[in-house]
């Protein structure tokens, strides 16, 4: 656990831990449903055709991510305003849950059941992301934040991977079983909506929500419009959001595909990419604690740019390779890539963010990782479909977002962000 010098002034060990709880429970949703096991089955079992089932897949994320983008904004000002984060947080955990049980019923030839379940319970689980994530700054303090937020990012991950290893070894007992993707997918939407439930409950029981004092408390849409209308004394912030759009648009493309490919394009079968996904995320295990604790030291900036250059790396291996060990290779170092990525993001934002806006400014990062959960998706599906189901060809488009990242990451100067958000708090 975090140092107590690493924390802000009354915040307890107890409550940094219950906050990081909500990072174990919300990513078994990750990592089941959109990754490992629901997208995959959507493909092959409701839809039944690679090409026509990937685009249905990444169309409807890309419609979730829309929803989202245009209302989290405003979530995030109205718990700036209401300072009841926990409250919304409440609701939100409850939409994505039973979301993602009634999932059970989605089968063969559901499509719009399906398509509607995956779409609501991605919106609620996004709000819920972006409200989380507002916690960290009156959490940690400033140099230690990273540190905090690589803290959440890994035990995140490790629910993943339990929620994970718990559908992966009914999957193994049915499938000795003789039983079908029909008969034990539904089986694994029931699993991840029960553990997200567990372990959101405690995480809710530990969380307060800290009033700040000082902050402006006009309406939502006011409040946006003068975000925008300044955003030149945030100039930092605002290429930060430029980057994420670029290189999270990538990273989408890895959360959403990655079971989609492996399958259609390298021939794994369902078990197979369950395993790859849960040593993928014991990868983003490491990859968030060690450049959780790295970035404090040699800088943000640098350790995104380092994350960038990994994730180059492992589209070109994961477009070239034809055998399963080759592929191994790609998701290792996309883990890696994963929960460092993710977890400097999130600290940059607490960084050069002002204190008295950090709802706002961590919806507008969420409108901008949303965005690019538009963009990302929706382009791979695309060009497979008009190169006639080429997803080799698309994943290697996919290495000109983490390029365009890299290019925006250059002007940012995080000292600079941060006296301009403290002269503005």
């Amino acid at each position: 656990m975090t140092e107590p010098s690493a924390l802000n002034p009354g915040v307890s060990r107890w409550e940094v831990f219950g906050w990081a709880l909500y990072d174990f429970a919300n990513s078994g949703y990750t990592t089941v449903v959109l990754t490992a096991v629901f997208s995959a089955y959507f493909v092959s079992g409701v839809v039944g055709d690679a090409t026509i089932g990937t685009l249905w897949w990444t169309v409807s994320l890309s419609l979730s991510h829309l929803i989202v983008m245009l209302t989290v904004p405003l979530i995030g000002a109205r718990s700036d305003r209401l300072q009841r984060r926990r409250g919304l947080l409440l609701m939100t955990t409850a939409g994505c849950v039973f979301a993602t049980a009634g999932l059970t019923w989605a089968g063969p030839g559901t499509i719009m059941l399906a398509v509607t379940l995956l779409i609501l319970s991605n919106v609620f689980f996004s709000w819920g992301e972006s409200l989380i994530s507002s916690y960290l700054p009156t959490l940690a303090r400033p140099h230690a934040m990273g540190r905090v937020s690589g803290w959440g990012w890994g035990l995140g991950y490790v629910g993943g991977m339990l929620t994970l290893g718990l559908c992966l070894a009914y999957v193994l007992s049915a499938q000795a079983a003789g039983q079908s993707a029909n008969e034990f997918v539904p089986v694994t939407m029931l699993m991840t909506a029960g553990v997200f439930a567990v372990a959101a409950t405690i995480s809710l029981s530990l969380l307060k929500d800290r009033p700040l004092t000082g902050g402006d408390m006009s309406p939502a849409w006011q409040r946006l419009r003068q975000t925008w209308q300044h955003a030149r004394q945030y100039r930092d912030f605002v290429w930060l959001l430029g980057c994420t759009v670029a290189y999270m648009a990538g990273v989408a493309v890895a959360i959403a595909l990655a079971a989609i490919y492996a399958q259609q394009v390298i021939g794994f079968t369902e078990a197979e990419i369950m395993i790859l996904i849960f040593v993928l995320n014991i990868a983003a295990v490491v990859g968030a604690l060690a450049l959780g604790y790295g970035q404090d030291i040699v800088g943000h900036r640098l350790s995104l740019a380092i994350t960038l250059l990994g994730w180059v790396a492992t589209c070109l291996i994961a477009a070239s390779v034809t055998t399963k060990g080759g592929f191994w290779v790609a998701g290792v170092i996309a883990g890696l890539c994963m929960g460092a990525s993710q977890s400097v993001g999130r600290a940059m934002v607490g960084l050069l963010a002002p204190s008295s806006r950090l709802g706002e400014f961590y919806g507008l990062w969420t409108l901008a990782t949303r965005l690019a959960s538009i963009i990302g998706p929706l382009a791979y599906g695309l060009l497979t479909w008009a190169s006639l189901g080429n997803q080799r060809l698309a994943m290697a488009a996919t290495t000109l977002f983490f390029v365009t990242g890299l290019l925006l990451l250059l002007p940012i100067n995080m000292q600079r962000g941060q006296t301009a958000a403290l002269q503005k708090t």
